[in-house]
């Protein structure tokens, strides 16, 4: 018995040892803000029912959010958007959380066709960070045009030409796509 208390003691702080405080998670969060939007930006953490917890308000527009561990996310996976993006967010997770890819598209779809998507706002930035570590990620930039189309905005609508371009034109998810980010 004195055995096993005392593995649980061992586990127990092993377990503290390795948990994220809230300072860290705030970084994490953070990794992708740009500098000078960064000490502004608002931090939240997102729960199971698509809710979520304000770990550190915002003086500025941005907000960044930590979704590692989620559905069809890879270990390390944080971003930033503008906080009139959060219910696009929040329904971007209800349909990740549907395992099956066929009926996760099927219901973007839908929800594309009826009008329900909830559409981002237009000209705003997305930051992504993915990768399976903080060391190999990288920041993915783009920016939202919601229902821009390559005769709309006057760029072309696929990647030939090397330089920024339209993604998914059309759509509510169509965003301009910046090489090298």
């Amino acid at each position: 018995m004195k055995r096993f208390v005392l593995m649980l003691g061992v586990l127990a702080v092993a377990t503290a040892a390795f948990a994220q405080t809230p300072a860290d998670a705030i970084e994490k969060a953070l990794a992708p803000a740009p500098r000078n939007m960064k000490e502004g930006a608002a931090v939240i953490k997102f729960k199971a029912d698509g809710t979520y917890d304000t770990l550190r308000p915002g003086t500025n527009r941005l907000v960044c959010y930590d979704r590692s561990g989620m559905p069809g996310q890879q270990p390390f996976a944080v971003q930033c958007t503008s906080v009139a993006n959060i219910p696009r967010v929040v329904q971007n997770l209800k349909f990740e959380a549907i395992a099956d890819r066929a009926a996760r598209q099927a219901a973007i779809d839908a929800a594309e066709k009826d009008g329900t998507r909830a559409k981002p706002e237009f000209g705003s930035v997305w930051l992504t960070m993915n990768a399976a570590d903080r060391e190999h990620a990288r920041i993915h930039t783009t920016i939202a045009v919601p229902g821009a189309t390559a005769q709309s905005l006057g760029l072309p609508d696929n990647n030939k030409q090397g330089g920024v371009w339209i993604m998914n034109a059309g759509t509510s998810t169509a965003h301009l796509m910046t090489p090298g980010s």
